[in-house]
């Protein structure tokens, strides 16, 4: 069971010893661990675009330059894959996630063969709302 304080290569190690049915419990599971994202912050603004299934971001900026993000989906695979993605980005400052390669560090997973099209399509959509909240606040 990969806990929050659990780091992306972590995450990897135990991924890449899996059989691919093991490997959606494990994105399940990752996406059960998100912080509950208020139903009220789920609207249009937070909305990323083309993905299959709903998904939510919302970006919180703390008062020590860091980002933490909220994020949910209506999908529970779909939610262990932002959950992965918001491990590579999230409690990081704007600037350490500009320069942050999210998709980069994404590829040992290799989502794409393991999921269909439709779970992973919306994945570059996710970073590059990231990146703009980022921007942002940079």
């Amino acid at each position: 069971m990969a806990a929050m304080h659990q780091t992306l290569p972590d995450i990897l190690d135990d991924y890449q010893l899996l059989e691919p049915d093991d490997r959606y419990r494990l994105l399940i599971d990752l996406g059960r661990e998100l912080e509950p994202m208020p139903e009220a912050l789920k609207t249009d603004a937070t909305l990323v675009r083309g993905c299959s299934a709903s998904v939510w971001v919302y970006p919180l900026p703390g008062d020590d330059g860091r980002l933490r993000f909220l994020a949910d989906s209506n999908a529970a695979i779909t939610k262990g894959i932002i959950a992965l993605v918001l491990r590579a980005v999230d409690g990081r400052s704007a600037k350490d996630i500009l320069a942050t390669d999210i998709a980069g560090e994404l590829a040992p997973f290799d989502l794409s063969r393991q999921l269909s099209s439709n779970r992973t399509q919306g994945i570059p959509n996710m970073i590059a709302l990231i990146r703009e909240t980022a921007a942002r606040y940079a």
